[in-house]
């Protein structure tokens, strides 16, 4: 199997775990404020990464969601995608085929 593209695996399984770290963290810390519950300021910087890497994603999804039509995959699909996996799908929506194998553009 080709490195990149099992580097591209690993990046695609690390980065759903993550991002769906990152929501349950986003959402134990509305909990904590809907119930009155302090959380320590020394997380303050988690959360800071942690909505950081959720903003970022969520502007590459809206960026798939915009561009997939054109490239033939379904925009609303193509986007959760994009926004669990990141960067890579991007990549692979950008990419053009030849011979088989996938191509920067």
């Amino acid at each position: 199997m080709n490195i990149l593209k099992t580097l591209a695996m690993i990046i695609k399984v690390i980065s759903t775990i993550f991002i769906s770290g990152a929501i349950a963290w986003e959402l134990w810390n509305i909990y904590a404020v809907i119930n009155n519950i302090t959380i320590p300021s020394s997380l303050n910087f988690i959360f800071w990464i942690e909505r950081f890497a959720i903003t970022a994603h969520l502007i590459e999804a809206v960026i798939a969601a915009v561009y997939a039509s054109g490239k033939g995959k379904a925009p609303l699909k193509y986007a959760v995608y994009t926004f669990f996996v990141g960067t890579v799908a991007l990549m692979e929506l950008f990419s053009k085929e030849e011979n088989g194998i996938k191509k920067p553009v």
